[in-house]
C-alpha cells in the first residue's frame, strides 16, 4: 500500500496542471480497485496541501457519491447488492442520518453501503446531496490533515479512536430511540 501511495504521488506531481484532474478520477474510480476512501485522501493531503487536497477529496467524494446515488437507481442488481450487504452488516436496524455521517469518519466503512443508507433515508437526489455535502465535509478534511497521523498512530491508539467513533455512534443511536419514543407518545 505504501508503495502505490508513493507511486499515486509521484504521478500526480509529473501531471501538473491536469493533476487535480488525474486526483478526482482517481476518486471516481477508487472503489473499482479497493482503495479505501482514507488511502486517497492522504494521498491528497501529501500532493496537493492541507487545502486543496481537501477541497478536491471532498470534490472527489461529492462526484463519487452522485454516480452511486445514479448506479443504485438505475442497476437493479446494484441495489439489490446493497441491500443484501445492508440486511447483513446492519439487521432490522434504521440509521440516523446523524449516525451516517459519524460512519463516514470511521476509516475503512463501506462508502457505497452508506450512500445507499443515506439514498434510502431521503426523498429526493436533491435532499441526498445536501445531506451528502454536509456528510462527507468533516470526513475529507479529516483524512487530508490527520490521515497520516490516524494511519501512523500505534494499534492502541488506532483502537482507542475506533471505540470513541463506536461509542458515539451509540450515543446518537439511543438519542435517536428515545426521541422517536417521545413522539409516539
Amino acid at each position: 500500500m505504501d508503495q502505490f501511495d508513493k507511486s499515486i504521488e509521484l504521478f500526480i506531481e509529473n501531471a501538473g496542471w491536469m493533476a487535480p484532474f488525474f486526483f478526482l478520477i482517481l476518486h471516481l474510480i477508487r472503489p473499482f480497485v479497493f482503495l479505501p476512501v482514507v488511502a486517497v485522501c492522504i494521498v491528497g493531503g501529501v500532493a496537493f496541501g492541507f487545502v486543496q487536497g481537501a477541497i478536491l477529496s471532498y470534490l472527489g467524494l461529492m462526484l463519487m457519491s452522485a454516480i452511486i446515488y445514479f448506479l443504485l437507481e438505475r442497476l437493479p442488481k446494484f441495489h439489490r447488492k446493497m441491500t443484501k450487504l445492508k440486511e447483513r452488516i446492519f439487521p432490522d436496524r434504521t440509521l440516523s442520518v446523524g449516525q451516517v455521517m459519524l460512519l463516514r469518519i470511521m476509516p475503512f466503512v463501506h462508502f457505497q453501503l452508506l450512500c445507499f443508507y443515506l439514498m434510502d433515508m431521503t426523498k429526493s437526489f436533491k435532499e441526498y446531496m445536501y445531506y451528502s455535502a454536509i456528510g462527507l465535509t468533516l470526513p475529507a478534511v479529516v483524512y487530508t490533515a490527520f490521515g497520516q497521523s490516524i494511519t501512523g498512530f500505534p494499534w492502541y491508539m488506532t483502537l482507542a479512536f475506533l471505540f470513541v467513533l463506536i461509542a458515539l455512534f451509540l450515543v446518537i443511536e439511543k438519542y435517536n430511540k428515545r426521541r422517536a419514543l417521545h413522539q409516539e407518545n
